[in-house]
């Protein structure tokens, strides 16, 4: 059979006939004209027709057409040589675009199988694929919109949905896929405008509806986590956030905001969470490395909190909350190594001086300030301003109800002030912490104190120190002794007799105690006294005094009659 003509494959070029852009050796006279020929590789449409044309001979139906069917060089190739031009497409034009939609109609029924399965990555590249055969189909967008929200990734899917809704603007869907990736996002006001335009397009839009009224929802608790932030109700703010990111999860500015506050709440771990969730997939986020930094500075980390700061400076420098946040980290650490330094030399009125002014910086600093408070009732503590001391002690414990350090310290100063109760009390909050046995030594001795404070105080009823030598203890009961005998105040009203008599034995049993060592030992150690049959109910002051008075070169009270004393002297 004999071959074809150029008459029968009029695209074809004629064998004696040489192509017009070729010089008579047979080379391009264009270079562009070569690399166009090459474009039928990659498959583009107007490669193929390019590439035809520059086959076809001068004249044909080919170089008819419009040189605009012709991209980049070759179009101005075209154009150059000045071939005549058609307005109508060809037929093979025509048959290779609805092969293109066939084929764009085929990757997307593959993607729609794979979304049914819920392996959106694939339906993701089906969908890609239909768009790169058919740029210009709305739905296609929308669908690869929604395989992107469900993949997370709202960002790029707001992207092909808006670009879905300026292919064809009555495309519900696409409108409401915009709305929910606004929504998402966190822009709730752009989302009311989408979810407004898809009920205009169709106002018995059920989930339209819906999801404009979660819109104006989220509107409202952003507007009253604002509020409520500035009047520091940090709890609040938390619980607004929590509901708005149930509809705008991607939304990084509500979870910063719900980070934040849980920091200034002292859950750290918490919002040490969120942070660090946002910054392993943007490790560029100011913000996030602000509340990151924020956490360690709270948790008394300043040095490592610094660094934070500092690194969201370099990315936002002008971020007003690290630059505040920085500032504040390093004055607090340059005051408190300050007092430090000045306690270890012994100059402790400085070293309050500088705790305080430190105390000052940052309210917000709880657990540094705790130690801070702590380190000042210390200084106190060394003054002899022993309340003064319990009283920073108890600010420091508020702050920081875990703060071992400042129970000790208040404990102890309890122990000097003879607040023997209280102090028990704080030695129990130590040792159900911490079971060492130093703290149980501790317990052990404020529990004996306590128990000796609640017995009878012979000291004190003397009106003696407790390390008084025996004859400060003779002159003190010789004195008191005089002072409350009943004889003395037998004129008084019965109420004092009564009172002053009672006090009469109580120096008369205060006085037997003292005076016997081995008695003295027991009740200094807090033995009870009653357990080596040393009952001081059967005592009788009486006795004792006489003891003490009679005999020679003492005195005695003798009567005279009925309620008549008189001193009388050997």
């Amino acid at each position: 059979m004999a071959p074809p003509t150029h008459r029968s494959r009029p695209w074809v070029s004629a064998p004696a006939r040489r192509p017009p852009w070729t010089s008579r050796d047979g080379r391009p006279l264009w270079p562009q004209a070569e690399s166009l020929v090459g474009r039928r590789a990659r498959g583009s449409p107007s490669g193929r027709i390019v590439a035809e044309r520059l086959d076809a001979p001068t004249g044909s139906a080919l170089h008819r057409l419009p040189p605009t069917r012709l991209s980049g060089p070759g179009g101005k190739m075209a154009a150059a040589a000045k071939c005549d031009v058609v307005m109508a497409a060809t037929e093979p034009d025509l048959v290779e675009d609805e092969e293109a939609k066939r084929e764009a109609e085929s990757f997307k029924e593959q993607g729609n199988a794979y979304y049914a399965k819920k392996d959106y990555n694939e339906a993701y590249n089906y969908y890609t694929k239909a768009i790169d055969m058919c740029p210009k189909n709305a739905s296609y967008y929308g669908n690869r919109a929604a395989t992107l929200m469900m993949l997370g990734r709202f960002r790029e899917a707001l992207g092909d949905a808006q670009q879905s809704v300026r292919l064809d603007d009555s495309f519900v869907r696409g409108h409401l896929r915009e709305g929910k990736c606004h929504l998402s996002l966190g822009n709730a006001m752009a989302a009311c405008r989408s979810f407004q335009r898809a009920l205009e397009l169709d106002h018995k839009n059920t989930q339209a509806q819906q999801e404009f009224k979660n819109a104006n929802a989220v509107m409202e608790y952003e507007k009253i986590a604002e509020t409520d932030f500035e009047k520091r109700d940090f709890r609040k703010v938390v619980f607004c956030m929590d509901r708005a990111l149930e509809f705008a999860p991607a939304c990084h500015r509500f979870k910063i905001l719900k980070a934040e506050c849980l920091a200034m709440l002292g859950r750290y771990p918490e919002a040490q969470s969120v942070a660090s969730d946002i910054l392993r997939m943007d490790s560029t986020n100011a913000d996030a490395l602000y509340v990151r930094g924020l956490c360690l500075y709270y948790e008394d980390c300043i040095e490592k909190a610094v660094q934070f700061f500092v690194q969201a400076l370099r990315m936002a420098p002008d971020h007003e909350k690290a630059y505040v946040a920085c500032r504040n980290a390093k004055a607090l650490k340059a005051k408190k190594e300050d007092g430090n330094k000045a306690f270890k030399d012994g100059n402790y009125k400085l070293a309050y001086e500088l705790y305080t002014e430190a105390l000052g910086i940052d309210p917000n600093n709880i657990k540094t300030n705790a130690k801070l408070y702590c380190n000042r009732g210390t200084v106190n503590s060394k003054l002899r301003k022993l309340d003064d001391a319990i009283e920073d002690c108890t600010h420091a414990v508020r702050l920081d109800d875990t703060y071992i350090k400042a129970y000790l310290r208040r404990a102890q100063c309890y122990m000097d002030t003879e607040q023997y109760e209280e102090a028990v009390r704080d030695y129990e909050k130590v040792y159900q912490t911490e079971k060492t046995k130093e703290h149980k030594q501790l317990l052990k001795n404020a529990q004996l104190e306590l128990k000796k404070s609640k017995r009878k105080d012979y000291y004190k009823i003397l009106g003696v120190d407790k390390n008084a030598s025996e004859d400060e203890i003779k002159k003190a009961y010789r004195k008191r002794a005089l002072m409350h005998h009943p004889d003395r105040h037998s004129g008084a009203s019965a109420e004092v007799q009564k009172e002053e008599e009672k006090k009469f034995k109580e120096v008369g049993e205060a006085f037997t105690i003292l005076s016997d060592p081995k008695k003295k030992t027991r009740y200094d150690s807090g033995q009870d006294l009653d357990e080596e049959g040393m009952n001081m109910g059967d005592f009788d002051a009486n006795n004792i005094f006489k003891a003490f008075f009679g005999g020679p070169g003492g005195f005695s009270f003798e009567a005279s009659g009925p309620g008549n004393f008189f001193f009388q002297f050997g």
